[in-house]
């Protein structure tokens, strides 16, 4: 592969599906961006998130934008000051720490001096949909340790007793997406704790959870779409117990690290999460998971097909990614 920069967007069918709250994804679109110097590559992954007004065609224009300076030998921290945070940067920043990592032979944990990573029980998803269908994932998934339940408003009690009976002996964490509003937060939460959820995501939409300020929820919170980064960590720790860390958010490793920093300064706890991808998307985000109460990685659990060489998985267990998936 000639030197320079390059760019690909991916298709990865998911298994059956994944709905959310806002919406249904039948596979699970990724843009990869590889880095090749004096014949070494490495690769990185994003997943673009409309949520946060990405789109594959705009990640893929600002991976190209770059292609000058990566050529002209841009580094991490050049990236940091000429890109935004977000996908984009996150594909690149991880395409960079992968060819660091291949082109000394040391792992990426060893080069950005965090702890060497170990075994991690992840997440692994449930898809929102009625009760009773909810009820017969649970059942199915029932000997994973933890479960993570995707909620979507009006009746979200009912969906969390429906999992709760059918998986009884599940850790619980659900994510409401931003669906409650202030009319349904006391009722859920209720529900949550009722039956003993240890963890709840993003309950209210981003721009309006100031109303959890002061609030003594029974079971704690995560804020996912209403953190980023180190801006506004201030407030996130009045309203939050926990922040949901994505690579795809921070844009990159190299910012993901100074934020979980950060957060863990602030008295905040860790989910280290994801946007659903590939392995390579994932294995970056595995480096955090010893600074991480939470772990949700669950992305190659729920395609059709991962890549090869992708993690194993023992059950729910993550094993640290073998040689050749990312570093």
């Amino acid at each position: 592969m000639a030197d320079g920069l390059t760019v690909a967007v991916e298709r990865w069918p998911i298994a059956g599906g994944f709905t959310i709250a806002r919406g249904t994804k039948t596979e699970a679109v990724v843009v990869v961006a590889s880095v090749t110097r004096g014949g070494v590559t490495g690769r990185g992954e994003c997943v673009p998130y409309a949520r946060y007004g990405e789109s594959v065609e705009g990640v893929v224009q600002a991976l190209q934008d770059q292609a000058g300076a990566v050529a002209r030998g841009a580094d991490r921290a050049d990236l940091l000051a000429a890109m935004p945070a977000g996908a984009a940067r996150n594909a690149l920043d991880c395409a960079l720490w992968s060819l660091a990592a291949r082109a000394s032979g040391q792992p990426v944990w060893a080069l950005a001096g965090l702890p060497q990573p170990q075994p991690v029980v992840t997440a692994f998803t449930l898809s929102l949909a009625d009760p009773a269908a909810m009820a017969a994932a649970a059942q199915r998934a029932s000997s994973r340790p933890l479960l993570k339940v995707k909620l979507g408003g009006i009746g979200d009690d009912e969906r969390i007793r429906a999992v709760r009976r059918a998986a009884p002996a599940a850790a619980l964490i659900v994510d409401a997406n931003e669906s409650w509003t202030e009319a349904t937060l006391e009722r859920n939460l209720a529900a949550c704790a009722e039956v003993g959820v240890a963890l709840i995501e993003q309950p209210l939409p981003a721009g309006t959870d100031d109303l959890l300020e002061g609030l003594a929820t029974p079971v704690p919170l995560c804020a996912d779409e209403s953190f980023h980064g180190r801006e506004g960590l201030d407030a996130v720790a009045r309203r939050y117990r926990f922040v949901n860390l994505k690579l795809d958010k921070t844009g990159g490793l190299t910012e993901a690290i100074t934020v979980a920093q950060a957060a863990r300064a602030s008295g905040l706890g860790l989910m280290v999460g994801c946007m659903l991808g590939t392995s390579l998307g994932m294995a970056p985000a595995f480096l955090l998971t010893p600074w991480a109460q939470f772990v949700d990685l669950d992305g190659p659990l729920l395609l059709a097909k991962d890549r090869e060489p992708g993690f194993t998985f023992e059950g729910s267990t993550m094993l640290p990614a073998a040689v050749g998936v990312w570093d």
